[in-house]
């Protein structure tokens, strides 16, 4: 009897050990499409290497004892937005492999019903269709350049989200815009907003294309770019002065405001 009970103890520690903590996890957004799975033989020959498979921690009905199979999520009565976990458990010695997981990471699907820049300088946008949240990108063109600006973070449902975010103004005409990229790497962006700043114009001492000694002074606060002869940013901040000590002798391109000069150093 005891001999048989000491079996019994070495059979069942040698099923969990083949059954050990062996998983695929797979975190994403429910986007309409099903998963699909490699799965190979287990180690040991017998049998295939997938023993269960759970969506949001409810087992799946799907046939796992097969070379491939797809994870159905038409049972789990999701929406199109819904957070997805899907945990593999699987044998030892033995990997399988989801083929697209791709069809659970966010998307950008938005479309703009509004965006505008109000007088207090802050950018508000509506959208419709977010599948999924991904951050938003906001980008302003100047300096013959489009530069970020700032992020906001996406809400990732389908209706109405509204977003806002103070931005920079500089003189004259300001044009903004916000993108999102996902996983595909390919930006997705908004239409253009566009306001009329009246401030006046930034200027700077000692002036366009003259010498400056240690110092350059602008006649107020503004955002600054300053590259060297071969294109390499030297400098850049948000101030009224830039302390120029620094740098070398020789040619300079300096882009403030709205606009791109040149200075000696």
């Amino acid at each position: 009897m005891k001999k048989i009970i000491i079996f019994i103890v070495i059979i069942a520690l040698s099923i969990n050990k083949l059954y050990s903590d062996n998983e695929i996890k797979i975190e994403g957004v429910y986007q309409g499409e099903n998963l699909f799975i490699m799965n190979p033989f287990a180690a040991t020959g017998v049998g295939f290497c997938i023993y269960e498979v759970t969506v949001n921690t409810q087992i799946t009905t799907d046939e796992i004892n097969s070379s491939a199979f797809e994870i159905d999520f038409t049972p789990f009565h999701l929406v199109e937005g819904d957070a997805v976990v899907v945990l593999i458990k699987h044998k030892e010695g033995c990997q399988p492999k989801v083929l697209n997981p791709e069809v659970l990471k966010p998307k950008s699907t938005f479309t703009v019903e509004s965006i505008k820049i109000d007088k207090s300088g802050k950018l508000i946008w509506v959208t419709q269709g977010e599948k999924g949240a991904l951050p938003f990108v906001i980008e302003q063109f100047k300096w013959k350049k489009w530069i970020k600006t700032g992020t906001v973070d996406g809400k990732g449902t389908p209706g109405n989200n509204t977003y806002s975010l103070t931005v920079p103004l500089h003189s004259g005409i300001n044009k903004f815009r916000v993108k999102q990229t996902d996983y595909s790497k390919k930006p997705r962006y908004s239409p253009e907003a566009t306001y009329r700043n009246l401030a006046a114009p930034v200027t700077f001492t000692p002036g366009n294309g003259k010498k400056a000694g240690n110092q350059i002074t602008f006649s107020s606060e503004t955002e600054y770019e300053i590259y060297d002869y071969f294109g390499k940013l030297r400098l850049k901040g948000k101030s009224k002065t830039i302390n120029i000590t620094s740098l070398e002798g020789g040619s300079y391109f300096i882009n403030y405001d709205n606009q791109s000069e040149t200075f000696e150093k």
